[in-house]
């Protein structure tokens, strides 16, 4: 059953646990990318994986926010969600409410929602994120790309090299 992730609109106040967003800065780039995205159509658009009945799930939101910045940042599973615990920032943008002092879910969890959303889910995030940059893609004339990594086919002189090509002669 899809679990529904808590509103951030005007939340109710907890005396003992500080709200997020009294003490985070919203210049923050990536508070910034949480308010452009639409985690509505995110959330609607994986309903389809889960099932109407059982024990609710972790929210769509919380997962594919984690899953981004696992990607942002290159991140293991395992860093991800301790890190996740530290930092305010990203807990607001996977939309926590109050500041969390436990991890968001467990590791294998990442795993699993992976595998439930499969290849057809990672091109609805990918296609997400693109669509909030299709003005600045349209109007690049220039595209630079950056080939040090890329393997060649190019092969490097070496003094081993040379000697064999010396005592072949």
């Amino acid at each position: 059953m899809l679990g529904k992730s808590p509103s951030q609109i005007t939340p109710q106040t907890d005396l003992f646990r500080p709200l997020l967003s009294s003490f985070i800065d919203f210049d923050n780039s990536l508070l910034k990318l949480a308010a452009k995205l639409d985690w509505k159509s995110l959330e609607s658009s994986f309903e389809g994986f889960y099932s109407k009945t059982g024990t609710p799930s972790k929210p769509v939101r919380l997962m594919a926010g984690l899953l981004m910045l696992k990607q942002m940042f290159n991140y293991s599973d395992e860093t991800l969600v301790e890190v996740w615990k530290q930092n305010p920032y990203y807990q607001y943008f996977t939309g926590e409410l109050y500041f969390n002092w436990e991890l968001p879910c467990d590791p294998s969890d990442l795993v699993h929602f992976r595998n439930r959303i499969g290849q057809q889910g990672v091109e609805t995030i990918l296609a997400m994120s693109v669509s909030l940059f299709t003005v600045h893609i349209d109007k690049a004339s220039i595209v630079n790309v950056d080939t040090t990594v890329q393997e060649k086919n190019i092969t490097f002189p070496t003094d081993t090299k040379l000697a064999i090509k010396i005592i072949n002669k």
